[in-house]
């Protein structure tokens, strides 16, 4: 099984967790934090991106590397359940790392600028 197999198989428990699906937030941690909504689970995010950076200067000094495994895995599960929130998948988030396996990580970055311009100038400036 790839990690893309396995990324659509936790995404699709967290989606039978959404309370629209029966997910009950008396039983499931997941369907919790989809009840509670956004500021919930992305607060969640905030807190697990937090851990992860103290996990990984943690490691810098001789700490456990196993820490920064377990909190990348809380911060990617926390933001599977955001991407489920939206209706969205891991599925497209790979899409988008595919997409930018042949750029250069400044080309990309300079592309999205571009783009950002040009949709804050509106239609009339094109």
């Amino acid at each position: 099984m790839s990690t893309t197999d396995d990324l659509a198989r936790l995404a699709a428990v967290i989606e039978s967790r959404k309370p629209a699906n029966g997910g009950d937030p008396e039983k499931s941690y997941v369907a919790r934090l989809l009840h509670k909504g956004p500021d919930t689970f992305l607060k969640k995010i905030g807190e697990e991106a937090t851990e992860a950076v103290m996990a990984a200067k943690d490691a810098d000094h001789g700490g456990d590397p196993q820490k920064l495994i377990n909190e990348i895995a809380d911060l990617w599960f926390h933001s599977m359940i955001a991407l489920a929130h939206y209706n969205l998948s891991p599925a497209d988030v790979v899409a988008e790392l595919v997409r930018r396996e042949g750029l250069s990580g400044l080309e990309e970055k300079a592309m999205r600028k571009v783009l950002q311009r040009e949709a804050a100038a509106g239609p009339e400036a094109g």
